[in-house]
């Protein structure tokens, strides 16, 4: 039986193809983003809505359209399969019809990057690769050393000083080589641009191999299967190096190809930082490309990202399915975390908050309408990042018994 039937590696930019059973980071001929495709007509041969009844509960229940070939190669701690949960206050709050919130926090790891660095890992390791290395702004860094340790393969980490503390204690932890540097994401990169090569370690960098994106589209098949192969109407997704945002649209292509899906398509919504939003600023100018972001700052890490390579692919993916992108102050963020987590019960990280702080401004500009259903994509656990928010909740309060008057 074949396991996955992946057929070749094509070029988002140029368009050609390159062998997948060869190691590559960016497209040799152009160096923009390389997709995983598949033979999707034997693909849907073998996996059917049918065939995933009694499955594995994790992302590998979609394995043909998973890019490892041997299943010994699978290096899994049982990520994916997250909850849908229903948010009925947030849809009264706000006059939708329906709000629904899928906790990647509850990822191994704590976070949606779990399912990136699971297919990127396990695909390395089934290509030889024995070294990797990533800069990280915390959640990416986790995920890699953990599943770099689980495959036996060595990993060396480059992160901001500014890193949440449990980002920095995960990776050291997990027994991966771990950096602090003064500087941004993208200056973490620099230096490992340089380092890198010399010492032969692969690039696993957002978007700069093809197999991260992979394991994030998984979350486009689980919300499609979790309601019956259809698609809420909005999306709204935050977006940093934006993986998830365009996996996910990947996602929606390859289930219109296997003819799982009908005609009607997500509007994808990308919510930044207003600290730091590019893609928001390439967007609302009508460029295809962002520029880097000056002073790029927020307390959301993961959205302090002032220049991705995977900007074109975001923009395309917001604009294909008439979607909109737009971004959101650290204040909103704030609120937006004691919101949910006071009328849902979910403590969610500050990124993940940010899809909340969005609803009111999308419901503003007619963006969203009341008959739409809104799915939020909450991509981390609030408790991640507690020492970001504990300055700024109130003191917990003292309660001493009555004296007795015995």
């Amino acid at each position: 039986m074949t396991y996955s039937f992946l057929s070749h590696l094509e070029c988002t930019a140029c368009g050609r193809t390159h062998d997948a059973d060869q190691l590559h980071g960016l497209c040799p001929d152009c160096g923009k983003v390389l997709y995983a495709r598949y033979d999707l007509e034997r693909a849907g041969a073998v996996l059917t809505k049918d065939a995933l009844r009694g499955r594995r509960a994790d992302m590998w229940r979609y394995h043909e359209v998973m890019p490892v070939r041997d299943p010994a190669h699978v290096v899994s701690l049982g990520e994916g399969f997250t909850p849908m949960l229903d948010a009925p206050h947030l849809a009264s709050r706000y006059g939708l019809k329906s709000v629904t919130l899928k906790d990647e926090g509850l990822n191994p790891t704590g976070s949606f990057k779990a399912r990136g660095l699971c297919a990127a890992v396990s695909r390395a390791r089934e290509l030889g690769v024995r070294a990797v290395s990533m800069p990280t702004a915390g959640n990416a860094g986790s995920a890699l050393a953990a599943y770099a340790a689980r495959a036996g393969i060595e990993a060396y980490i480059v992160m901001p000083q500014d890193t949440p503390e449990i980002n920095k204690v995960e990776c050291v932890i997990t027994g991966a080589h771990t950096y602090a540097i003064d500087g941004l994401i993208n200056d973490a990169g620099r230096v490992l641009r340089e380092l890198a090569p010399q010492r032969g370690w692969f690039d696993m960098s957002t978007l700069k191999e093809p197999y991260r994106v992979e394991g994030k589209k998984t979350m486009g098949y689980e919300i499609a299967e979790a309601v019956d192969w259809t698609f809420p109407d909005v999306i709204i997704y935050p977006a940093g190096g934006g993986t998830g945002l365009v996996g996910i649209w990947k996602a929606v292509a390859e289930l219109a190809e296997l003819g799982w899906i009908g005609r009607h398509r997500p509007r994808m919504i990308a919510v930044q930082a207003a600290g730091c939003a590019p893609v928001v600023r390439a967007y609302e100018q009508g460029q295809d490309h962002a520029e880097p972001f000056p002073d790029p700052h927020t307390l959301a890490s993961g959205l302090r990202v002032p220049v991705a390579v995977g900007d074109y692919l975001m923009l395309r993916t917001v604009r294909e399915s008439g979607g909109t992108a737009l971004a959101v102050t650290d204040d909103e963020i704030l609120a937006a975390m004691r919101e949910l987590a006071s009328s849902e019960g979910v403590f969610t990280a500050p990124e993940a908050a940010a899809t909340v702080a969005a609803l009111p401004k999308l419901r503003d500009r007619g963006v969203i309408g009341s008959q739409d259903r809104v799915l939020l994509l909450l991509t981390g656990a609030g408790m991640k990042y507690f020492e970001y928010v504990k300055t700024n909740l109130p003191n917990v309060e003292t309660l001493r018994p009555a004296k007795s008057t015995a």
